[in-house]
C-alpha cells in the first residue's frame, strides 16, 4: 500500500541507485560525487552549457539601463548561433555581455566618437562589432594572424552595414610596421591575445602602441594555473605547457581565491604598461572571469 506522501518513480530510482542505505557511510567527498549532484547540485561534468547559461543569465539580469542600450544597438548578434538566454526581453550571449561590460569601461575614460581605434587580435571580431556600433569612430583597425584575420573579416562583413565596413582595415601580423602615414591611434585595444604570446612578440607590440597610441586598454588573464580539475587538461599536456610559457605575467595563482587575484594587480598593471610614460587610469576585475584584470593607461605628455 502506498503512502500519502510516498516518492516519485523519479525519487525512487535515485534512492535505489545513488542514494542508498550506506551512501551516509563515508562523508568525505560525498559533496563532489553523484549523491550530492542529485541532492543538491548539477553535476558540472555532464551540465557546462546549464552552468553557462546561468552564467549568462546572472550577469544578463545585472545589466544596467546604458548597457542594455549599448546592446540593443549591436545589431545580428546571433549570427553564428551562439549559446542564449533571453533576459528582460533581450536575447544574451556570453560574447557580447562581455563586449558592452568592456565598452562601458573603456568609454568611461576614452572618447570613441571619431577616434582612430587599433584592436590586436580580434578573435572574431565582437569588440570591433561592439565599439562601431555604438560610436561613430574614423577608423578601426585589426592585426591579427592571417586565418584570424580572414574569420573576422568574414563576420565583420556579414554583421556591419556597408557604411560600417567601410571604416575597417585588417593588417596580417607580420605587415605590421607603422600606421599608414604617420596616424596616430586614439585607442588600442588587447583582449585577452597578449597572455597567449610570445614574450618577445608582446613586447615588440608594447612598443608599437608605446610609439603610435595615446590610449591603451587591455584585458588579460593575472597570471597562471594548474588545477586539473577544471579541465582534465583534455588538449594534452603539449597544450598546457604552451600555456604556461605564454605571456608577460606566469605566476601560478589560484585563480579562484580573490585575495591571491588581487594580490597579482601590481604586477598586471607593470606587466602591460607600454612604456615607463605612460600612466594607468583605471583598473579593475575583468568581468566575469576571475583571474582576469582590465586598464586603461594614457600616454603621458612626454611620450
Amino acid at each position: 500500500m502506498s503512502s500519502k506522501y510516498d516518492q516519485s518513480p523519479q525519487w525512487a530510482h535515485i534512492i535505489d541507485t545513488l542514494i542508498t542505505e550506506d551512501a551516509a557511510a563515508g562523508l568525505s567527498n560525498f559533496k563532489t560525487s553523484g549523491i550530492n549532484y542529485k541532492m543538491a547540485l548539477w553535476d558540472p561534468r555532464p551540465n557546462g552549457v546549464r552552468y553557462l547559461k546561468d552564467l549568462i543569465y546572472n550577469l544578463g539580469m545585472q545589466l544596467t539601463p546604458e548597457n542594455h542600450a549599448r546592446l540593443r544597438l549591436i545589431q545580428n548578434r546571433e549570427v553564428g548561433s551562439p549559446i542564449t538566454v533571453k533576459c528582460a526581453g533581450e536575447i544574451l550571449c556570453m560574447d557580447y555581455l562581455q563586449a558592452v561590460y568592456e565598452l562601458e569601461f573603456i568609454s568611461n575614460v576614452v572618447r570613441l566618437g571619431h577616434a582612430n581605434v587599433l584592436e590586436i587580435g580580434a578573435g572574431y571580431g565582437r569588440t570591433c562589432h561592439a565599439i562601431i556600433s555604438n560610436h561613430d569612430v574614423a577608423s578601426y583597425s585589426i592585426i591579427d594572424l592571417p586565418n584570424s584575420l580572414e574569420v573576422a573579416r568574414k563576420y565583420l562583413r556579414t554583421v556591419l552595414s556597408e557604411q560600417q565596413f567601410s571604416k575597417l582595415s585588417f593588417i596580417v601580423n607580420d605587415d605590421v610596421t607603422s600606421p599608414p602615414k604617420g596616424m596616430r591611434y586614439d585607442l588600442c585595444v588587447n583582449i585577452n591575445a597578449f597572455g597567449e604570446m610570445t614574450s618577445e612578440t608582446f613586447r615588440n607590440y608594447l612598443r608599437f602602441i608605446a610609439r603610435h597610441c595615446d590610449y591603451f586598454y587591455t584585458k588579460n588573464q593575472v597570471g597562471k594555473y594548474l588545477d586539473k580539475s577544471l579541465d582534465g587538461h583534455s588538449q594534452g599536456t603539449e597544450v598546457v605547457a604552451y600555456a604556461l610559457s605564454s605571456g608577460p605575467l606566469r605566476d601560478i595563482v589560484d585563480i579562484y581565491d580573490s585575495d591571491a587575484v588581487e594580490a597579482q594587480r601590481p604586477k598586471f598593471i607593470d606587466a602591460y604598461r607600454p612604456g615607463r610614460e605612460w600612466v594607468c587610469v583605471a583598473d579593475g576585475w575583468g568581468i566575469p572571469w576571475s583571474f582576469y584584470w582590465q586598464a586603461v593607461y594614457h600616454r603621458g605628455s612626454h611620450g
